[in-house]
């Protein structure tokens, strides 16, 4: 069973454009068969989102049986979603490249954070990830209305 990404973990990325996957991240990552992760820019937030690969095998395999191999419209859905994403493999040192594109995504000058979403974790720029949250009440309010549809 696999432990949960949880928490956020301020970071920073080098001159090269890496940034280290935190400590705790990293050591639910080696519980897995395999500490490669695919990463994907956010389709709805200015954030990456990183999935241990066997998680992120599980959500294309339900986003494919939900889609119609023969309808062009869900072909290319597909196509895009898969092909927006990387494979990559953290350094010796728990490092992972951001290629430019990305790092502009995130908008970010220098201060990051990791956040963790229990079967995956996203990286955002602070200040932005700073102006998305939600304070207190409205975050309180949200999950009790969810909770009651239960």
């Amino acid at each position: 069973m696999m432990r949960t990404f949880i928490g956020n973990i301020d970071a920073k990325f080098d001159d090269k454009g890496r940034v280290f996957i935190p400590a705790a991240y990293r050591k639910i990552l080696s519980d897995e068969e395999s500490l490669r992760l695919v990463m994907r820019r956010d389709t709805d937030n200015a954030c990456l989102v990183f999935y241990p690969e066997r998680v992120w095998n599980q959500r294309v395999d339900q986003l494919h049986e939900a889609l119609d191999d023969w309808n062009p419209e869900d072909e290319l859905l597909l196509m895009q979603y898969v092909s927006e994403a990387e494979l990559l493999e953290p350094d010796n040192q728990g490092r992972v490249l951001l290629n430019k594109k990305n790092m502009e995504h995130l908008g970010a000058k220098q201060d990051l954070v990791f956040v963790g979403m229990l079967d995956r974790f996203a990286l955002w720029s602070r200040e932005q990830y700073d102006e998305r949250r939600m304070d207190q009440r409205e975050l309180s309010e949200r999950i009790r209305a969810k909770m009651a549809k239960k």
